[in-house]
């Protein structure tokens, strides 16, 4: 009987472990990484797929956020690329935000709903 009582405590804490870690909930449209190499020679197909990611954005019925991660020297080609792909009458409620990456973090661009949080009122 002993070892029942082991063996069933034994197996409990592996149960409470496996309920608690969760993937992550992403709210990304769309999120991809820019190849070095297709950023470093201003690759065609990378412009064309930037100007999609806007076109994309400015579809969206909600307000929307596109993030581009990369080094700062490269955001004004990134950015301009996405802007390429966003209708001259696109509705307002789109917002272009610029990350600079660190050491060793991939380039990325993440189309995702803008995160609204409520004012508090005194």
């Amino acid at each position: 009987m002993v070892l029942v009582a082991m063996a069933g405590c034994a197996q409990l804490p592996t149960n409470t472990a496996s309920q608690g870690e969760k993937p992550p909930v992403s709210t990304d449209l769309i999120s991809f990484t820019i190849p070095p190499d297709a950023l470093g020679a201003r690759d065609p197909q990378l412009s064309a797929v930037l100007a999609k990611a806007g076109a994309l954005a400015a579809s969206q019925k909600q307000p929307t956020t596109i993030l581009v991660t990369a080094l700062g020297q490269d955001l004004p080609y990134l950015n301009q690329a996405i802007w390429r792909g966003v209708p001259p009458q696109h509705p307002a409620k789109l917002s272009l935000e610029n990350l600079t990456a660190g050491a060793n973090q991939p380039y990325s661009v993440s189309i995702r709903p803008t995160s609204t949080t409520p004012s508090a009122t005194p």
